[in-house]
């Protein structure tokens, strides 16, 4: 089995990518955003690879990051979700926001895949949502951390404050995420309207730092 090519790319498709390595093109499927972050033809690469037998097949897909290539292992075991739509969540979503789409239980940011309808994203988010925090992430992004307020909290003040969130025109995931993180900072027992104010100085604090700049 193959886990991982150093080579230099010899050609980039729209799905794919040809590795040379020692003199052999290799050819692995890709998402857009790991097709995306490779360097020009005829440049040096590194990639991880997982390999899948299918009859008497083999095919190979990479990633430029180990996160990826654990969230297209775990997408496949959702029933419905196989090798192409794996990459078309993948080239939808970054790791990071597939974990915070599921915590959040957020359907549309599933639906923005190719291939992915409201029936499989809640499918994706209930088979997912006790497996997100096993799964790497960004350093800046502890989602075993998160996952634990979030449960606690599902149905009482956060989801109460993240609603608000959504209703003033923020997408569920970062509405969600930027709650729960004030419910960490903050702690237990937190009125609504406490977490939507600290809720609103997470989302817009990315927009005042840039200002500043």
């Amino acid at each position: 089995m193959i886990a991982h090519l150093s080579g230099r790319v010899f050609d980039i498709g729209d799905d794919s990518v040809i590795i040379d390595v020692g003199g052999v093109g290799y050819i692995l499927y890709c998402s857009a955003r790991t097709l995306a972050n490779l360097p020009a033809a005829g440049e040096a690469v590194s990639v991880h690879v997982e390999t899948q037998f299918k009859a008497e097949s083999l095919t190979l897909y990479g990633f430029d990051a180990s996160a990826e290539r654990a969230w297209f292992r775990l997408l496949q075991t959702v029933q419905g979700v196989g090798a192409r739509v794996a990459l078309a969540l993948l080239s939808a979503l970054t790791p990071d926001q597939l974990a915070q789409a599921i915590t959040a239980k957020d359907k549309s940011a599933f639906t923005q895949a190719n291939g992915v309808g409201p029936r499989l994203a809640q499918r994706l988010i209930s088979e997912l949502q006790s497996k997100v925090g096993e799964l790497p992430t960004s350093p800046g992004l502890t989602m075993p951390g998160l996952a634990a307020v979030a449960d606690k909290a599902a149905t009482g003040p956060l989801e109460d404050a993240a609603s608000a969130l959504v209703n003033l025109g923020y997408g569920r995931s970062e509405a969600h995420v930027a709650v729960t993180k004030a419910v960490a900072d903050l702690g237990d027992g937190v009125d609504v309207e406490t977490l939507i104010r600290a809720g609103l100085r997470e989302l817009t604090a990315p927009l005042q730092s840039r200002a500043k700049s």
